[in-house]
């Protein structure tokens, strides 16, 4: 059978680096480029230390049109740009990372498919384009889905959520500089991050009313990793909580339910969501931790890849944990 050629655009950031990482160990695929216009010609290895004796390729300056699907590992509004502004042949199919589709975006004939599979994975099978989801929304969304869905999200939700330094991209800046996040913690863009509109958009078809989310982002000293912890009024016990929430995920292999406290290095490097439910009073709590860069980009990205081609859902996924 032959493989699946994908090319990857804008491959030397963490989330490409991730994306080639799994991609040229999948069983099902071939890397033809990785292009880069910073690091062109360079061995993806000299970037991307973790890949040395992994692959032999060179970051590219050019894309190649034999291939079936392309990532875009771009900046956000840089998606677009490129869709607009490249000839890429219809046959082609494009995951996009960025937030640039996440909201129902479409350009000229190509439309895209919100890529979150535990909540529309009919419609991502049969999808030529898949708007990947954000890190944040990936871990609040799957927390909060089973409930949305019943129609029980009533009351106004508050939400935390912590996340690694890699969730703010490669570039350099202040916050994520060793010497400031080491030992520190900090809060930034209170009910107000950019991630809230995809939320809301999904939640509101889940349920088919828009809940009201009071979400307080951090930034954490650590690289990967997102916590999140959500809480609202409600009279469902925790019993009926969890048996909701075990037939919700029931199909789904990489979203489960724990029923011991969570640790974030139980997701780290994997593709998977863990989820704990826990009833005190009136509230229920719900957390959900992930990987930013693989459940929360990449490894989703490859999760999507394989139900658009018909693949095995897994297949190139099972990744160990970094535990210890």
């Amino acid at each position: 059978m032959a493989k699946i050629k994908a090319g990857i655009i804008g491959a030397a950031g963490y989330t490409g680096g991730e994306l080639i990482r799994i991609l040229i160990h999948h069983p099902a695929l071939e890397l033809v480029f990785a292009k880069s216009d910073s690091q062109a010609g360079k061995p993806i290895s000299s970037v991307h230390s973790d890949l040395v004796g992994d692959t032999d390729l060179l970051f590219s300056d050019s894309l190649s049109n034999d291939i079936d699907v392309l990532f875009l590992c771009v900046g956000h509004g840089q998606a677009k740009k490129f869709v607009l502004e490249d000839t890429i042949p219809a046959h082609i199919r494009i995951i996009d990372l960025s937030q640039d589709f996440r909201l129902g975006e479409s350009i000229g004939d190509r439309e895209f498919v919100y890529g979150l599979p535990e909540f529309q994975k009919e419609a991502i099978q049969s999808a030529q384009n898949i708007a990947n989801p954000g890190c944040f929304a990936t871990a609040i969304q799957l927390g909060l889905l089973p409930l949305a869905s019943a129609g029980l999200l009533k009351n106004t939700i508050h939400t935390t959520g912590i996340t690694g330094s890699t969730g703010a991209g490669q570039s350099l800046s202040e916050t994520s500089h060793f010497s400031w996040r080491q030992n520190n913690l900090s809060v930034y863009k209170v009910f107000q991050h950019q991630h809230l509109n995809e939320i809301n958009r999904t939640l509101g078809q889940a349920q088919g009313s828009n809940p009201e989310i009071l979400f307080v982002p951090y930034r954490g000293p650590f690289t990967r990793g997102i916590w999140i912890t959500s809480y609202f009024e409600t009279k469902l016990s925790e019993a009926d909580a969890i048996a909701l929430y075990q037939k919700f995920y029931a199909n789904h292999p990489f979203t489960h339910m724990v029923n011991q406290p969570l640790d974030l290095k139980q997701v780290v490097n994997t593709n998977k969501c863990l989820i704990q439910l826990e009833k005190q009073g009136n509230h229920l709590l719900i957390y959900s931790i992930i990987d930013n860069l693989t459940k929360g980009a990449s490894g989703q990205a490859v999760q999507n890849l394989n139900l658009m081609f018909g693949l095995d859902e897994t297949a190139g996924l099972h990744l160990k944990p970094l535990a210890f």
